[in-house]
């Protein structure tokens, strides 16, 4: 039986297509049995305590085998991305940053943290993956 991957994205909610492109490749992806971790509008943490929230994702991230960051540009500028990657660094979960599709310039609050930063390709996603996740 294949491996499930338990996969946090980090994302920005102004940027949520993002998100939802991603988790819809890798869903398609034939072969590849993945388990979203993330809050999403669809599934979001109903609270305005930042420590509730904080507790909340810092499990997601800890059941997580991996964490994708998504690289835009904009991720720099977002205090909830950094905070995740920097979670997932504490609890040794490994980072990829994805680099959106006609991206040239990416996040650098990703790429320092990242064990690799690829293109928005399903199989080279997919490779990282198998590749980093613990």
């Amino acid at each position: 039986m294949a491996k499930t991957y338990n996969v946090f994205i980090s994302h920005s909610w102004a940027y949520i297509q993002d998100l939802k492109n991603l988790r819809t490749l890798l869903e398609e992806r034939g072969y590849f049995n993945v388990e979203f971790e993330e809050a999403t509008p669809d599934e979001p943490i109903d609270s305005e305590n930042a420590e509730y929230i904080k507790r909340r994702l810092r499990e997601k991230i800890k059941n997580s085998d991996i964490v994708l960051g998504i690289a835009g540009v904009y991720a720099s500028y977002s205090e909830w991305i950094e905070w995740e990657l920097d979670t997932a660094i504490k609890n040794d979960i490994p980072i990829i940053g994805v680099i959106p599709r006609g991206q040239e310039r990416i996040s650098t609050i990703v790429s320092s943290r990242s064990k690799e930063d690829i293109r928005w390709n399903t199989e080279s996603i997919v490779s990282a993956i198998k590749r980093w996740a613990n």
